[in-house]
């Protein structure tokens, strides 16, 4: 473990604790070891990494062995672990063109959102980029700069009771509606034998950022777009997105239960793992511990790729995960992207998988005997990460915060009846329009 240290003079001169102060109301941030000894021969640089736990571990480690390599150091500089107060922290940082901090760890929605003040970081990488998934790449690339590296990927996936549709001789659903018609059987069939408590179907119906996530997985499957797409249209009122839609209004109170609409990513994996439900869409972390010792459904769950709407749809995902970026105010960006380049190789990328199943960013890691020796599921979401769907964050920059709080909020009106199917999405047609400005996000 790298030892601590105090703040860098660097970071003191820029006033780091004032600004954190000021975009957060007085958290701290505290200055983590880079690795030892100072070499006064390196260059000494910050990153913002992993808030907490395995995730702060693993840049730790990550990092010390770039200091070796290179002969820099490298300050970790704590930042909340809540993501919306990371957010605005870096904009407080960034807005003020301090270097407090060199590398920042970066949702995959941020890169439109903070791009001016990001670093070009193709002129610096070489071909590194061209080993990631394609659809990553171009989720980081805004106006033809990239101005981020995957570090890790995520995907929404769905995870099924194998032992159940066994039982009453099902395939896993080839479609949602598919879904909806197995998850309806069994849950019938089970209810019959005596479990009252079983669900056909959980997932993230709260009003938040989570219920984004799913209805663009429902439009994607369906065929119906990214709400807004590449060019900055408003695309979400149309006849696929209907369809979709109404498929998942339709479970609210059938397969799933009301309190759908109040479940978050966690709350949907208790009523899953506890053993409740057929079906599951979360994100791949949830498996590591639907296969732990005191699960109940431990050596029961299967998991695959989100299932098409139909024939004009398809197999998807809607992409999360984390990116490095490269603050454009660092006194040494080739140095901050020699760091970015390291942590996000192929090496070290597998490092993490086998260390703590983190989803890599390359495609070739998802063949790897030891990466699948260590996550034998990895393999099973391959397919969803190369369909996987991106939020439409790139062309709606720093306005995305409000296009996605629009999506949750009509979506849920749809979903909780207090709007049709079709009447929510031409409201949040009109929403996004207005946002929008004519297209000119």
């Amino acid at each position: 473990m790298l030892s601590r240290t105090g703040h860098s003079p660097r970071a003191a001169t820029c006033g780091l604790r004032s600004l954190a102060a000021c975009a957060l109301g007085g958290i701290a941030l505290m200055a983590l070891a880079g690795g030892g000894d100072a070499r006064a021969q390196g260059v000494g640089i910050t990153i913002s990494c992993g808030a907490l736990g395995v995730e702060l571990q693993l840049c730790r480690d990550g990092v010390a062995a770039w200091e070796r390599e290179t002969g820099n150091t490298v300050e970790i500089v704590s930042t909340p672990n809540s993501s919306n107060e990371r957010l605005a922290l870096y904009q407080q940082i960034l807005g003020a063109g301090a270097d407090d901090i060199d590398v920042l760890q970066v949702d995959v929605v941020w890169p439109g959102i903070l791009a001016p003040h990001l670093v070009d970081l193709k002129p610096l990488l070489g071909d590194a980029p061209d080993a990631h998934f394609p659809a990553l790449i171009d989720n980081d690339t805004v106006d033809g700069r990239l101005v981020a590296m995957p570090w890790w990927t995520d995907a929404g996936v769905l995870y099924y009771r194998r032992d159940l549709l066994e039982k009453y001789s099902h395939q896993p659903p080839e479609s949602w509606s598919d879904l909806t018609r197995i998850a309806a059987l069994i849950q019938k069939a089970e209810r019959a034998e005596g479990r009252d408590g079983l669900w056909g179907y959980v997932w993230q119906g709260r009003a938040y950022e989570g219920l984004t996530c799913n209805a663009l997985e429902w439009f994607d499957a369906f065929g119906g777009g990214t709400i807004v797409d590449g060019d900055g249209k408003v695309t979400v009122d149309n006849r696929r997105n209907r369809a979709a839609l109404t498929e998942a209004a339709g479970w609210i109170g059938t397969i799933s239960p009301e309190g759908v609409l109040n479940y978050d990513e966690e709350a949907a994996r208790g009523v899953f793992q506890s053993g409740k439900a057929v079906f599951m869409r979360n994100w791949p972390y949830a498996w590591a511990l639907s296969q732990s010792e005191d699960s109940p459904v431990r050596g029961k769950v299967g998991v695959m790729a989100l299932p098409p709407g139909g024939p004009e749809g398809k197999t998807t995902g809607t992409l999360g995960g984390w990116h490095l970026a490269v603050s454009r105010y660092s006194a040494h960006p080739e140095v901050a992207a020699d760091l970015v380049r390291f942590l996000t190789s192929p090496a070290e990328q597998k490092r993490r998988a086998v260390e703590a199943s983190y989803n890599p960013s390359i495609p070739a890691l998802y063949k790897d005997d030891e990466v699948l020796a260590a996550n034998p599921f990895f393999g099973q979401l391959f397919e969803t990460f190369q369909t996987a769907v991106a939020r439409p964050s790139r062309a709606t920059g720093d306005n995305y915060n409000r296009v996605s709080a629009a999506v949750w909020q009509r979506v849920q009106d749809a979903l909780g009846g207090r709007m049709a199917p079709d009447a929510a999405l031409a409201a949040l047609d009109r929403d996004l329009n207005r946002l929008s400005r004519g297209g000119r996000w």
